[in-house]
């Protein structure tokens, strides 16, 4: 499974947005430049972010990009969600895929549940707890 990288920026601009100033949004030039992204490709990444209702534009003396719900309220899967369907680790697992050795594979529970494990952790993990640095690192794992 990779990450793609319209996720990885989403995640980055929703971190953006979030540690700005309080009660006021931010430019998409500004994330722009402290992201390193090009505003091409921002744009594209705030389009799927504003379609998933995770950020909004605010207009007037504050205007920018702001979230539409506190940080504490918003997981990861929930920005993954905005560019990619849902997580599935391997082919067979996911709706469209038919697998002929499916009803004799032995593997299938593990890859169901490691699956399973990794959308839970997306769900657990909140935008609000990468700023809080709250994760943490598993040791000895490579």
């Amino acid at each position: 499974m990779k990450i793609s990288t319209r996720t990885r920026y989403g995640i980055r601009t929703m971190l953006e947005i979030a540690t700005g100033k309080p009660n006021a949004g931010i430019f998409q030039k500004d994330i722009a430049r402290n992201q390193a992204i090009s505003n091409k490709y921002l744009d594209h990444i705030i389009h799927a972010l504003k379609a998933s209702q995770l950020i909004c534009n605010v207009k007037g003396k504050k205007s920018g990009y702001m979230l539409t719900r506190k940080p504490s309220e918003i997981s990861l899967y929930d920005i993954h969600n905005a560019f990619e369907p849902g997580i599935c680790i391997i082919e067979c697992l996911s709706g469209n895929y038919e697998c002929k050795r499916q009803t004799d594979c032995l593997a299938i529970g593990f890859w169901k549940n490691l699956n399973g494990l990794i959308v839970d952790y997306f769900k657990s993990v909140t935008i609000d707890d990468l700023i809080k640095k709250k994760i943490k690192t598993i040791k000895n794992v490579f």
